[in-house]
């Protein structure tokens, strides 16, 4: 009988585990917002066309990377979060593993702007289903600016399972929602189609919620604070009248 298991060629293992990690355009904004906040970012933009099956930009004003380090955030297990195991234990960030960019470049066509505010130069890096095509110094602003476009473009097949721009769109809304709502200490904006969604600049909590739902809201939500030996929670919750028809919420 003749050997029947092989390895995988790098790209092909790589696009199927970008779909553990890359379902819709709506994974790669929580990925990308997620990497923002944990380069503690003060501001996050979110640009989208197409609900995101055309291009997606996230644009932040965060630590930035250096060259090398830029290079190395695309290779799938590359992180700054942790270095030993032990480290998974005090964890103080929104992501660890270091697969969500390799998991993006697998399957998108990916450019990169970064600069840490302590150099003069920026890195542009341009990555097309895990493909190096350009690596070069640039002028740019500090922080990050991603560019991701044509998701699922060398995967046919999955980006035929992409809902109609209305459904990835709520899905979109909904991530962004939930990030901004624990963030209200980071500026963000989203726009779609050059239209503007959100516009939300730092603020206490309470206006954080406000302004992500509706005015009318105000007087429907109870602060909440409990401190224990083991766990301290403040934040507000809804009266009942506040419910809405949705499973999101």
């Amino acid at each position: 009988m003749s050997d029947i298991i092989h390895l995988l060629p790098d790209s092909v293992a790589n696009q199927i585990a970008a779909g553990e990690v890359i379902q819709r355009p709506a994974s790669v904004i929580k990925e990308l917002m997620e990497n923002a906040i944990d380069a503690e970012a003060q501001n996050i933009h979110v640009v989208i066309t197409d609900a995101g099956k055309t291009c997606i930009q996230v644009i932040d004003d965060g630590k930035g990377m250096s060259e090398t380090d830029a290079r190395l955030s695309f290779e799938r297990h590359a992180t700054s979060k942790i270095r030993k195991a032990a480290d998974l234990f005090a964890l103080r960030t929104m992501g660890f593993r270091g697969e969500a960019l390799a998991s993006i470049a697998a399957v998108a066509q990916v450019e990169l702007k970064t600069r840490p505010e302590t150099d003069e130069l920026g890195t542009r890096i341009v990555i097309a289903g895990s493909k190096l095509e350009v690596q070069e110094t640039v002028s740019c602003p500090k922080g990050s600016s991603f560019s991701i476009k044509n998701l699922f473009y060398n995967i046919p097949a999955r980006r035929r399972f992409l809902k109609p721009n209305s459904t990835e769109l709520n899905n979109i809304l909904t991530e962004f929602e939930r990030i901004v709502l624990v963030h209200p200490d980071v500026a963000f904006s989203l726009y779609h189609n050059d239209s503007e969604i959100f516009n939300l600049p730092i603020a206490p909590l309470r206006q954080r919620i406000i302004s992500v739902f509706e005015k009318k809201l105000n007087e429907q939500l109870l602060s909440v604070k409990v401190d224990t030996a083991i766990v301290n929670i403040s934040g507000f919750i809804g009266k009942p009248e506040a419910s809405r028809k949705r499973g999101a919420h």
